[in-house]
């Protein structure tokens, strides 16, 4: 087996090349929705940044060209925080010809979980530039009373 692989009619040819190109591909009679992936692919690019500071948890969503009304903010009992909406497809005219779609659409949702010390009625929500952000106070940890017993003896 040479280490250069060897072309041949500008194809590779060899099944024991490992730079060969006929290699069997499983996804290749796979069906694709082009809807499915379309939605797949805003749930992948909703971005989100989460940091503690020593007053709250910060997150914030990059939701670009999606309005407020079109996002919910939702908290579970088991404290899971939720964001969802959905980055409709924009209306097709029979006339336009399109030259690019790089710009996702369908639903989206991601969920956290929240620890402990996270204020759960104190929850606010805003939303500027396309940009979400949830801010959740957090409880001051009650720091541990320390209690000096006497020693008898």
């Amino acid at each position: 087996m040479s280490l250069i692989p060897s072309f041949f009619n500008g194809q590779r040819s060899s099944i024991f090349d490992p730079f060969s190109l006929n290699l069997w591909d499983p996804f290749k009679d796979f069906p694709s929705n082009s809807s499915l992936s379309q939605e797949n692919s805003a749930f992948a690019n909703t971005r989100i940044d989460w940091k503690e500071t020593p007053e709250a948890h910060v997150i914030k969503a990059d939701l670009p060209g999606i309005k407020k009304e079109e996002v919910k903010v939702e908290v579970e009992d088991d404290r899971v925080l939720q964001i969802s909406g959905e980055r409709k497809i924009e209306k097709e005219d029979k006339n336009d010809t399109w030259h690019r779609l790089e710009r996702s659409s369908g639903k989206f949702l991601r969920r956290f979980r929240l620890p402990k010390n996270a204020k759960m009625d104190q929850i606010k929500a805003t939303m500027d530039n396309g940009v979400l952000t949830v801010t959740v106070p957090k409880e001051e940890l009650k720091k541990p009373e320390l209690k000096s017993i006497e020693i008898s003896g």
